[in-house]
């Protein structure tokens, strides 16, 4: 009885180990350099000079700048999952609906999307929208409007951008789901008069929640880490700050200032929030599980 007990941990064993490997020691260092003044001498070779314990958290959580990055940050995230998850869905089901020749341009189109890297998709959306050649301004009669210029058109436009590279993990993944639900299902709900989005949402929606767990809290997780995006398209964060995210003010504390401790210690404070983000939406989808 052991011995069965035991076999699906070894055969999960050299998953653990390589996991273990290359997320569990990065975090424990990210952790340790938190903790100290870590500067260039010490990227250098030195030794860190002293042990400051939270002293780097409470110099970061007094830092006026990141008391306006974490909540932008928050709010940029949000809407870039809500419209990645609105986009990707309504095409999962728009595919099961056309013809099998627009399914698989549509299929294509959005795996090239995804398939493009950010710098070179970013590079993409700023000509597009750039405002002395670009095509947008012209067919939108903008003149020479900038989009960069402002705070939330700038991050409008990397919202844009993001939904763009990211709505085909969702699109494909939960195209597979609806294409797995019994078509007599599907047919009961036409018969009963339902409505397209009554149907997604008193049928398809509860039938793929374990689905759509998986993909927002995969969306949730890459839209929070957003950095390239919004580095190139900003310009490093747009003027004075304005388009600051998490990674991209700690890519400028710890290699631009060569603060490194503060640079781990947003580090850390990103991974607690993903971490806690994702532990609620799970409990809560556990919860209406169980009340089914």
């Amino acid at each position: 009885m052991r011995r069965q007990a035991a076999t699906p941990w070894l055969h999960l064993a050299p998953a653990v180990v390589v996991l273990g490997a290359l997320l569990v020691y990065p975090v424990c260092q990210l952790g340790l350099i938190s903790l100290f003044e870590y500067t260039q001498a010490q990227v250098s070779g030195g030794e860190p000079t002293s042990f400051r314990g939270l002293a780097n958290y409470t110099e970061l959580f007094g830092d006026p700048p990141f008391r306006d990055v974490l909540p932008a940050t928050v709010l940029f995230a949000a809407a870039c999952v809500l419209s990645t998850l609105t986009v990707g869905c309504a095409l999962a089901v728009l595919l099961t609906r056309v013809r099998a020749l627009p399914r698989l341009a549509l299929m294509l189109a959005a795996l090239g999307a995804w398939a493009t890297p950010a710098v070179t998709g970013s590079t993409v959306w700023l000509f597009l929208f750039d405002p002395d050649f670009g095509p947008v301004n012209r067919v939108l009669g903008l003149g020479d409007f900038s989009w960069t210029y402002g705070r939330y058109s700038a991050f409008l436009l990397v919202l844009l951008e993001v939904v763009w590279c990211s709505f085909p993990f969702v699109m494909v993944t939960v195209y597979a789901g609806v294409r797995a639900v019994p078509a007599e299902v599907l047919e009961a709900a036409a018969l009963d008069g339902a409505s397209a989005w009554r149907t997604w949402r008193s049928v398809l929606a509860p039938m793929l929640r374990p689905i759509l767990a998986v993909v927002t809290v995969q969306s949730v997780i890459w839209d929070f880490k957003v950095f390239t995006q919004i580095y190139v398209m900003t310009g490093g964060g747009g003027i004075a700050g304005q388009n600051l995210v998490l990674n991209v003010y700690a890519y400028q504390q710890a290699f631009a200032s060569s603060q490194y401790s503060l640079g781990a210690a947003i580090g850390v404070v990103t991974l607690l929030i993903l971490l806690a983000v994702t532990l609620v939406y799970l409990r809560l989808l556990r919860r209406r599980g169980e009340g089914l």
